[in-house]
């Protein structure tokens, strides 16, 4: 526990000394003021086309944020020497990896929690606005997408050897999960039989975690039919009284699965080095 500590202490420093942090936090703030002129003229409540531009924002933006971050704090220490003498210590992989994971949590949970509290002051004084609620939702949204995100962006740290590497993998990665997952999944499913598509997206749903994630608040914030007949079992699991219960197993699966194969290649890395 105390290396844990020490580590997340550590990455608390280097993050808010990263210029990055400052340049996502003002990028992020811009646009969700932006977001806000537009809103000038109503009151949003539920899922609204306001709402989903705050989420699409927040779609585009958070998950690629977190990858840059998570996955350059890694391939860092691997440029600097620092994995080097690393290895040479009985510092459990467990700790360090689970330190940097919380400290760069909690950099980026920092930002985007100045980002909607700046917007959320802002716009309680202004005429337009959002239902307590659902800005709640919409925030909670945020911190899922870091969440999962940054559990993947550790992956792609430990199996990058520079940063330059890291940022090919980050920008495929987010590529695949944000802009083309749309697109893929109907060229795919386009070619299976009717009675498949439904039972395969459901599936497959769960390999994206920016697309279950999307489905579940936009049902949790009353859209359910937004997201198509296609999302019928997803929708009706996540109305289920266990269903939030099931999605917070489902976060943590995912969070704890990707760290755990981070955790094992840096491992890996570490005895053949």
């Amino acid at each position: 526990m105390n290396h844990f500590t020490t580590i997340m202490k550590r990455e608390l420093k280097l993050g808010f000394r990263n210029p990055w942090s400052y340049s996502f936090l003002t990028l992020f703030i811009v646009f969700m003021l932006s977001l806000l002129l537009i809103n000038q003229q109503g009151y949003a409540s539920g899922y609204s086309g306001i709402t989903g531009l705050l989420m699409n924002l927040t779609l585009y933006l958070l998950p690629l944020i977190t990858l840059m971050l998570g996955s350059f704090s890694l391939t860092g220490e691997k440029e600097d020497g620092s994995a080097a003498l690393l290895y040479t210590y009985r510092l459990p992989v467990s700790s360090w990896l689970g330190g940097k994971y919380a400290g760069l949590l909690i950099v980026l949970c920092i930002i985007v929690t100045i980002g909607y509290g700046v917007t959320g002051i802002i716009s309680s004084l202004s005429t337009g606005g959002f239902a307590a609620s659902t800005y709640s939702l919409l925030f909670l949204f945020a911190l899922l997408l870091i969440m999962t995100f940054l559990a993947i962006a550790m992956l792609v740290g430990s199996l990058a050897a520079t940063r330059w590497q890291a940022l090919t993998y980050v920008i495929g990665i987010w590529f695949f999960f944000i802009i083309g997952w749309s697109p893929i999944m109907i060229a795919l499913l386009g070619q299976l039989p009717y009675l498949w598509i439904k039972p395969l997206l459901t599936v497959l749903t769960f390999v994206n975690p920016a697309e279950w994630i999307r489905v579940y608040i936009i049902t949790t914030l009353g859209g359910g039919t937004i997201v198509g007949p296609e999302y019928y079992q997803w929708i009706t699991w996540i109305r289920h009284p266990s269903g939030h219960f099931a999605f917070v197993l489902l976060i943590l699966g995912y969070t704890l699965g990707f760290l755990s194969l981070a955790g094992w290649r840096w491992k890996r890395g570490s005895q053949r080095g």
